[in-house]
């Protein structure tokens, strides 16, 4: 559905010009569609079952039936140099001086950086809703897709994308 596709493009505009901490952006975006959307509930599922994660298959399902993805994520994200303490850190200096750990995701990360991104995923999707178009944020999609190197960013969510009689991606 071409309408879909339009959103996903005007929800990646929105999430990019959203406000973002110093003005300083690493916010990154990339929308998905055909082929790959199977092949990454196919992964979903797999990545569950290997890694003994729940619901990574519920989720899948939706991303299955899903007619695009946005992904939103983070990457190379620099300390925004206000020394809160809120990374866990004392100082900014420390914090950057942090060797990345890799898990689902790759930290720590600036809280402002990740308050920027927060704010893109919530610009996205009210784009989103704006359009009429179904969506849900979700964690599970990103942890795969970054798994599947569909991107290298640091930190990833995925927004699936649907447009039917009732939103698909609250059947739980």
């Amino acid at each position: 559905m071409e309408g879909i596709e339009i959103a996903a493009k005007l929800m990646e505009l929105s999430a990019v010009t959203a406000p973002k901490s110093k003005g300083v952006s690493f916010v990154q975006t990339r929308i998905l569609t055909g082929e790959s959307l199977q092949k990454l509930a196919d992964e979903m599922v797999r990545f569950g079952e290997r890694n003994g994660k729940k619901d990574f298959d519920r989720d899948a399902k939706g991303v299955a039936r899903s007619r695009a993805i946005v992904l939103i994520g983070l990457k190379g994200a620099r300390a925004v140099g206000l020394d809160c303490g809120a990374c866990g850190y004392p100082d900014c200096k420390r914090f950057e001086q942090q060797a990345k750990k890799e898990k689902e995701f790759a930290g720590p990360t600036c809280a402002f950086r990740l308050l920027d991104m927060g704010i893109a995923l919530g610009s996205a999707v009210k784009t989103a809703s704006m359009l009429n178009v179904d969506n849900r944020i979700m964690y599970r999609i990103g942890t795969v897709a970054r798994a599947m190197k569909m991107v290298d960013w640091d930190f990833v969510i995925g927004i699936p994308l649907s447009a039917t009689g009732k939103n698909i991606f609250f059947d739980r």
